[in-house]
């Protein structure tokens, strides 16, 4: 595991306290606005630039893995998010969308860090992105007017728009320019440069503008962080004893089971906080669960990953040698 990757939520936190302080001053919080949706959309080409779509019929090679994936990342899992924001977020619709706009996106990038360290079915995942985020942004709307309509969130055709221009725009705008350069190699360097390798920076970057335009964290907002780790924590904990159950009783072997875990626990806050910051203008409360959410989830996988490895030692060093 790099150490970039390591101190992700550390760098999260350092772009919140960097759009803070630029928002001390009326000129640069005037101006930072107009660079939010800039910067995730050139996170997002970064995303789906790296996404091997030709590959995506490689995710049914292994039928009942990919079934349960599915089951579990958009039919359990979504049922569950609105449940746990039903239980602890009920009064605060805006979080509660924010919340379920969360959990309803499976990770489509550093989910694979930790299958890695994990020992892992890194092929079996890497098969499953690009079903992952075909599936995810096709139902991201579908979830948002069944699960978000009562909270009066709901604009159809604003939800329509955000969709084209936050995830079908960006899509094949990198697929496009991909195909285009795919024999200049020197351009095609330079794109993966820019956006692929940078993806990190431009989230960075919009949250840093997010937080110095709109005055997303104030007195009353601050207890919203505490407010949001319970429910947070309550979804990756039954998450992982889910999936890992699911694994025992299906018959995964290990490495498969762990492919499990993390494809089911990793969310995909950047597409899910892109989305967000286009279609609900203005609310910053349902922005905060997305950016929160990194700041918890990254620890967890960590700290899960270091379970799994520890268990797998533990197992061998009781396990009887052959001689």
């Amino acid at each position: 595991m790099k150490f970039l990757d390591k101190i992700e939520p550390l760098l999260l936190l350092s772009a919140v306290a960097a759009g803070l302080a630029l928002g001390a001053s009326s000129a640069a919080r005037s101006l930072s606005g107009a660079f939010v949706s800039p910067f995730l959309t050139f996170m997002l080409l970064g995303l789906f630039w790296e996404v091997p779509l030709k590959d995506i019929s490689k995710s049914f090679q292994n039928v009942k893995f990919t079934f349960t994936s599915f089951c579990v990342n958009f039919i359990w899992t979504p049922f569950f998010a609105w449940l746990l924001s039903k239980v602890f977020l009920g009064s605060e619709s805006a979080l509660a969308l924010g919340f379920i706009l969360l959990m309803v996106t499976p990770c489509t990038d550093w989910y694979l860090v930790f299958t890695g360290m994990a020992k892992g079915n890194l092929n079996l995942s890497v098969a499953l992105l690009p079903f992952n985020l075909v599936v995810q942004v096709i139902l991201l709307p579908v979830y948002i007017l069944i699960l978000g309509g009562s909270a009066g969130w709901t604009d159809p055709f604003l939800l329509l728009k955000s969709v084209i221009l936050v995830l079908l725009a960006p899509f094949l705008a990198a697929k496009l320019v991909k195909r285009l350069l795919r024999n200049k190699e020197r351009e095609r360097g330079l794109m993966e440069t820019l956006f692929a390798k940078r993806q990190f920076f431009w989230l960075w970057m919009a949250i840093c503008a997010m937080f110095a335009s709109e005055k997303i964290i104030d007195k009353n907002n601050l207890p919203v962080f505490l407010l949001l780790l319970i429910p947070v924590v309550f979804f990756f904990t039954a998450t992982f004893i889910l999936s890992k159950n699911i694994g025992r009783v299906l018959n995964f072997d290990s490495p498969d089971t762990v492919s499990l875990i993390f494809t089911t626990l990793a969310r995909n806050s950047p597409l899910a906080l892109a989305f967000a910051q286009k279609a609900f203008p203005g609310e910053s409360r349902i922005l905060l669960p997305l950016i929160i959410g990194p700041l918890v989830e990254l620890p967890i996988l960590a700290l899960t990953a270091q379970m799994i490895i520890m268990a797998a030692r533990k197992k061998s060093a009781t396990e009887p040698t052959v001689s």
